[in-house]
């Protein structure tokens, strides 16, 4: 987290700018379907999910930081329009990260029917609003609904942050594929699972504060995990014998290899 504290003060407002993004879209988001409990909740739940996909700005600024190149506007435009380049005659290019995204965003449409089966199964009442989720589900004295969606969400979240803690960063710094991230990603969580554990809890905590401040911490905290779980990423998987992903705009590298 320090580190990642570094990495936001250096890029200053390129990095700030992911966070003012995620407030003014959770803003909107809010705007639009605060009435409509299942569109507002769908909404963040599959944001949360797809969220790694949407730091991988932040990974590219940590990363060039980290190699003393320029960290600023241009490589982030470099970083998201690079994904449709040589997708055809390269099949390990930027493209695996559009499709672990779309992974993830199915992850997390998955998350959001399940919910609202069991919601709709067990509530006492139809839940419509989100008045109505707090009064009759989260507060409710007489029965467990609240608890028991808890922690089926918290089975259903474990895999896909699992699969996705590392992978994210990995796809974006090594010629590997989609598979072989998840794969690594599982790899790191099983050989350090107190750690993963308690990384997994700091992520909620911080984005927990983001939306009881009415989203304006996101302002800092997006930038800061970002760049944080790129050095997360840095520090737990071994990659030295992996071929590099050169920066959008270089020459590609020998996409053999695959992360140990």
């Amino acid at each position: 987290m320090a580190r990642g504290g570094r990495d936001f003060i250096a890029c200053r407002w390129v990095s700030a700018a992911h966070g003012v993004a995620v407030a003014v879209f959770g803003a909107l988001l809010f705007w639009l379907a605060h009435d409509r409990f299942w569109l507002l909740a769908g909404a963040f739940s599959g944001f949360l999910v797809v969220a790694p996909v949407f730091a991988t700005g932040l990974y590219a600024l940590s990363r060039a930081l980290e190699r003393g190149e320029p960290a600023d506007m241009a490589l982030l435009l470099r970083t998201w329009t690079h994904w449709g380049t040589h997708r055809r005659s390269d099949p390990g290019s930027y493209w695996c990260l559009v499709r672990f995204g779309l992974l993830l965003a199915l992850a997390g449409t998955g998350w959001v029917l399940t919910s609202a089966a069991f919601i709709t199964v067990f509530a006492p009442v139809p839940i419509v609003r989100p008045e109505d989720f707090i009064r009759h589900v989260v507060i409710a004295p007489d029965h467990f609904v609240f608890e028991a969606w808890l922690a089926m969400g918290g089975l259903l979240a474990a895999p896909v942050f699992a699969s996705s803690v590392i992978a994210m960063p990995l796809l974006l710094d090594r010629h590997v594929n989609a598979l072989q991230a998840v794969l690594a990603s599982w790899r790191v969580v099983l050989a350090n699972p107190m750690p993963m554990a308690l990384w997994a809890a700091m992520l909620m905590m911080f984005t927990f504060c983001g939306f009881v401040t009415a989203l304006l911490a996101m302002v800092a905290i997006v930038p800061i995990l970002g760049h944080a779980s790129w050095h997360a990423y840095r520090d737990l998987l071994d990659v030295s014998d992996v071929p590099e992903r050169v920066a959008p705009g270089g020459t590609a590298s020998n996409p053999a290899g695959a992360a140990q």
